[in-house]
């Protein structure tokens, strides 16, 4: 493994580590029958995600090592299918339905807005 691919894989492992933390936190904070954090974690991601990729020029502004931080490792773990899919399943129909269909709207969203932030700022 070179120096370069071993950077870019300790800020994967740093941004991935804080995610997971980030998302466990939201977690715990909101311990409801309904599972708000997963779905403040994946809107979150979404967003964060939106403004990094979504406009060139602020995507051409960033390093290479901000996208591996934020996107490739923040934005991978904090967001969570699994999480999300599992909750999902353990939900009565109607709060598996309203989960599914919150995540998606609440993801699409987020990612618009994070564009439309990213947009605004530059």
């Amino acid at each position: 493994m070179t120096q370069s691919s071993r950077s870019a894989f300790a800020l994967i492992a740093v941004g991935g580590f804080v995610g997971a933390a980030g998302r466990h936190v939201l977690a715990v904070s909101l311990p409801t029958a309904f599972p708000w954090g997963t779905l403040a974690a994946n809107a979150l991601g979404a967003f964060l995600l939106g403004a990094l990729v979504s406009d060139r020029r602020l995507a051409d502004r960033l390093s290479a090592q901000t996208h591996l931080l934020v996107g490739t490792g923040f934005c991978s773990s904090v967001t969570t299918y699994s999480t999300f899919a599992a909750q999902t399943v353990s939900l009565s129909p109607t709060l598996a339905v309203t989960n599914v269909a919150a995540n998606y709207v609440l993801g699409f969203a987020a990612v618009l807005f994070g564009h439309a932030v990213a947009r605004w700022g530059t």
